[in-house]
């Protein structure tokens, strides 16, 4: 948006009468007033005047910029005025402010914030100050802005040309929890677009599914594709385009050249049939273990809902167990009631397709749709632990305990699988195309699955000996071990805010729980919950430490660290990581310590305040969330600078 499509001629006083502050205020909404670009002046007014009373707009070198976003604006705007001699608007540096351009912003979106910057850009010059100092007319000024504008910004493209140009590149996000990194992602990608004068559409594959959609005729039409996922995604599609494939992170923090690598034409053209040798952001070659760790989270993704779904209705059941006095009866606890026993059991039912749907679908990213049957079926012998002495001896499915493999068995089963069914399409590539129809609907699968039943059968026993030990390692371990654990896993969650660490935390809670070790989870919970709290409570109490743009946000992170969603601290550590993240680290750990001080333990693997009722000591898990919040906010305090009022 440029400046001189929000500056209009009527919104315009130079060389304006204001003995005062406040009568420059008024002077310059007045201004709004009359070009039209308000409903509801005084609101507007209040709307400034709270602004005003958090710190002074006031730049310095002659210069104070008002903004507020509000309701009561109608239409996105700018009104300016030069005062001869100046008025005291307690700029920083104490000299009178001439020049004085007032920002008025819907509240949808951060426009006053971007105005705000190309206005400081231009007026850090002196040169384009004095001119505006001199300017005799409203057309003058305004011809004054545009070429400057132009000088600044030659390569932008107007708005019309946009629309009629279409969606220069695409892109894609995809994060494993689709949660939050796929949306930042998208947006710092298409903000990166518009700045750059590149028209950008991003689809997101989100928790809730595609959003944003690419339709077929953008992608004939487009320069080029940006993946930034960290799971597998639709490619078929792009076939011959030029793609360039990176890390969803990359998507946040390096937008602009992740574009510019298609504007160089550097992007290499993609070809669905090609498998393993798709292109890669040169930037960051594809390594062993980024594909390891990429075909990982497509599992827990996809495990993710069965997770939590499966994990808080078991939860549910104990707790109307409870409710009904049954808290005693023994084995039958959890489903001794029948309401307490159809919650129960619906949920053991969705819980129990966890390492299933995990072992599938790592399958599926290393193989495709054919890996998929395989790789579930590698997830129930896991589960159950078939061997062959027990398939022998019962001639029936009936599993060994001693051999049930567990998380680590399906995390076996989901690659191995993978890596069958691809040596299965090189191992049948001789075969006539007339065969490609019948191949991933029965070759593929039929030998797959007997393969991999094979293969489990004969590990299941080995493995099993390994789970049953971790478990029951874990279990054993003394007070100060649990202690130990439970700050290191808490402070996991904090170090990269939905990265692989906090993953690789959060993975382990969850394997935990299958196991029975529930207070593992109530480590790791906490610990993603703390640090979005730790700052927006470190915003509210503690101004003078942020931005305003940052203070204004700051409130949305009490709402997502209560939902257990860490990433709503990225942008701020991402803002200052050196300071952020030890601060957020050390509250979550103080967190991770009370849970395991307090015994707490949590049966549920998601969903933040709204499972605190199912937590084992729950009035002691709310302490060391209010103790790890407020001690990550101390941190804060001590460890950042004051920042300047914007």
């Amino acid at each position: 948006m440029r400046i001189i499509d929000l500056l209009k001629k009527e919104a315009i006083e130079l060389n304006a009468s204001a003995g005062s502050k406040a009568e420059a205020i008024d002077k310059l909404i007045d201004l709004h007033q009359r070009a039209g670009n308000l409903a509801d002046k005084n609101a507007y007014k209040d709307a400034i005047l709270a602004r005003e009373a958090q710190g002074t707009t006031a730049i310095g070198e002659g210069i104070a910029v008002p903004h507020a976003k509000s309701d009561s604006v109608k239409a996105a705007g700018l009104s300016a005025i030069t005062v001869n001699g100046g008025v005291d608007y307690q700029a920083p540096d104490g000299k009178p402010s001439d020049i004085l351009f007032m920002i008025a912003a819907p509240l949808d979106g951060d426009l006053h914030l971007e105005i705000l910057s190309r206005l400081m850009v231009m007026l850090m010059e002196p040169e384009f100050c004095r001119a505006i100092r001199n300017a005799k007319t409203p057309d003058e000024l305004l011809d004054i802005i545009d070429k400057k504008e132009n000088e600044k910004y030659p390569n932008e493209v107007k708005p019309a040309e946009k629309e009629n140009q279409g969606y220069r590149i695409l892109a894609v996000t995809a994060c494993p929890t689709g949660i939050a990194h796929t949306y930042m992602a998208a947006e710092a990608l298409e903000k990166a677009g518009a700045e750059m004068g590149y028209p950008l559409k991003a689809e997101t594959n989100g928790s809730g599914g595609a959003k944003n959609i690419l339709t077929k005729a953008e992608i004939v039409q487009c320069d080029g594709i940006i993946i930034a996922a960290d799971k597998n995604v639709d490619m078929a599609r792009f076939d011959g385009k030029p793609v360039v494939k990176t890390s969803v992170s990359n998507g946040i923090n390096k937008p602009k050249e992740l574009i510019q690598k298609i504007i160089d034409g550097k992007a290499p053209i993609y070809r669905a049939d090609e498998g393993e040798k798709q292109a890669f952001d040169d930037d960051e070659k594809e390594s062993f273990w980024h594909r390891i760790y990429k075909h990982l989270m497509n599992g827990v993704s996809h495990m993710l809902p069965f997770v939590v779904g499966g994990g808080v209705l078991i939860a549910l059941g104990f707790l109307f167990d409870t409710i009904a006095g049954n808290a005693n009866v023994g084995g039958t606890f959890g489903f001794t009631n029948p309401i307490a026993a159809i919650v129960f059991w619906i949920g053991k039912a969705a819980f129990a397709l966890m390492l299933p749907i995990l072992s599938g679908y790592i399958a599926q990213s290393i193989a495709d749709r054919p890996g998929l049957l395989p790789g579930i079926v590698g997830g129930v012998f896991a589960s159950s632990g078939y061997t062959f002495s027990s398939l022998i001896e019962n001639q029936n499915l009936v599993g060994d305990d001693g051999a049930v493999s567990g998380f680590l068995g399906a995390l076996l089963s989901g690659f191995v699988a993978g890596i069958i069914v691809n040596i299965l399409k090189k191992a049948f590539s001789w075969l006539p195309k007339s065969m490609d129809g019948i191949k991933p609907v029965f070759i593929y699968p039929l030998l797959g699955t007997l393969l991999m039943g094979l293969f489990m059968c004969l590990v299941n026993p080995v493995i099993g000996v390994v789970n049953s030990a971790l478990s029951s390692f874990l279990s054993s371990l003394g007070d100060t071990s649990r202690l130990l654990l439970s700050i290191v896993l808490a402070t996991m969650m904090a170090v990269d805010m939905g990265g692989p660490f906090n993953k690789a935390a959060y993975v382990f809670g969850t394997a935990a729980i299958a196991d029975g070790n529930t207070w593992i989870m109530a480590a790791v919970m906490i610990g993603g919950m703390v640090p979005p709290i730790a700052i927006a409570l470190s915003t509210t109490f503690n101004k003078k430490k942020w931005t305003q743009e940052e203070i204004k946000s700051g409130p949305v992170n009490y709402l997502m660290g209560l939902c257990f969603i860490t990433e709503g601290a990225i942008p701020y550590a991402a803002s200052d990581p050196l300071r952020v993240i030890p601060s957020c680290m050390v509250g979550s750990a103080v967190a991770g310590a009370v849970t395991e001080l307090f015994h707490c333990a949590c049966p549920a693997p998601h969903g933040g305040i709204f499972t605190f009722i199912v937590v084992d000591n729950p009035l002691g898990y709310i302490v060391a969330l209010a103790a790890g919040s407020v001690a990550g906010a101390l941190m804060l305090s001590l460890l950042k600078k004051n920042r300047k009022a914007a």
